[in-house]
């Protein structure tokens, strides 16, 4: 019987029990999936932790690659036997195999392996919608974004470079800023040495930028608002540090009619058509070798709970994948 990572109560990583789970045929509108590596995310910490709500008992994971083995009725556009990968749906994919909705699937082009697939599916998508869809970048454009060394952060970096962009990225170690620079990012800073918001200032003049990505949180709010130009506008979409605390929206004002943001990737990635849509720009620029994005971490699916402690911990730069 396959087996899966799943929670029965929130908490730490203790809290990850490796479990054999029944996996049936699927239904309509339903494939199922014989994973070959599984995506790691930091939303996966939010609902193991209990930050984000679940219901209980649950599966984990909102990422994979693999193969199709089975599909139910009303699905033609994958079948068995097609490499897929998929990211949104229901929480499950921290398994050996499951079923799941069939319109979240996208087939894998040749030259796109599963494991680079498992890295580039939400953490990919999110650039996109970041990028092209919140706020169209275009070349000539400055930027901050937080966490350049992470996994949705070193694909920004790329993602950046070929569209002529200026990125200035925060990072916590002169490590992760050389493997930022490596991967694009034109300027870095390291934030454990350096005051983020005087050097952002010093670098555009004191203008400021007309954006700022934040997936930290906590720790970079409400100084990431200093770094933007009047009418700027902050995107925070994920919380590492914690989620950003109560303000007074009066702050907006003050400090130059500012606009905030809270997306999440699955309101833009809502069905099959969106996600193939950003799935192949995001692929083309794979292909032309403009983006590359190889697992930096690589972790047995059963040990799940040792990835989580690691990404917790600041310790991973780039993504991590699980290998069933």
């Amino acid at each position: 019987m396959p087996r899966a990572i799943r929670i029965h109560a929130p908490g730490g990583p203790e809290a990850m029990q490796w479990e054999e789970v029944a996996v049936g045929d699927p239904g309509p509108g339903e494939a199922r999936v014989r994973h070959t590596a599984v995506g790691v995310n930091y939303i996966d910490t939010y609902h193991r932790s209990g930050l984000y709500k679940v219901p209980l008992p649950s599966g984990l994971g909102s990422e994979g690659a693999g193969v199709v083995e089975a599909v139910g009725s009303g699905v033609d556009w994958v079948k068995a036997g097609d490499r897929v990968a998929y990211c949104g749906g229901p929480l499950g994919s921290y398994s050996e195999a499951r079923v799941m909705p069939a319109d979240r699937l996208v087939k894998l082009p040749d030259g796109i392996s599963d494991r680079v697939a498992a890295t580039l599916m939400l953490k990919g998508l999110t650039t996109q919608y970041l990028f092209r869809q919140i706020y169209r970048l275009k070349a000539g454009d400055t930027i901050v974004f937080h966490a350049a060394a992470g996994g949705v952060g070193l694909i920004a970096c790329q993602w950046a470079r070929a569209l002529g962009v200026t990125m200035i990225g925060t990072v916590g170690s002169d490590e992760k800023a050389a493997l930022a620079k490596a991967n694009g990012c034109t300027h870095t800073i390291v934030y454990t040495k350096e005051n983020f918001v005087e050097r952002v200032k010093a670098l555009t003049g004191g203008k400021g930028v007309p954006v700022v990505y934040d997936g930290i949180g906590k720790d970079t709010f409400p100084a990431s608002l200093d770094c933007l130009s009047p009418r700027g506008l902050f995107v925070s979409y994920g919380n590492a540090s914690g989620p950003v605390p109560p303000f007074d929206i009066l702050l907006l004002s003050q400090k130059g009619s500012l606009m905030v943001t809270r997306p999440t990737l699955f309101t833009f990635a809502k069905d099959r058509e969106s996600i193939a849509a950003m799935s192949g720009e995001l692929f083309d620029l794979v292909k032309a070798g403009k983006i590359v994005s190889e697992p930096r971490q690589t972790v047995p699916l059963k040990d799940a709970a040792e990835a989580h402690r690691a990404l917790e911990s600041r310790r991973t730069t780039g993504a991590t994948i699980l290998v069933p």
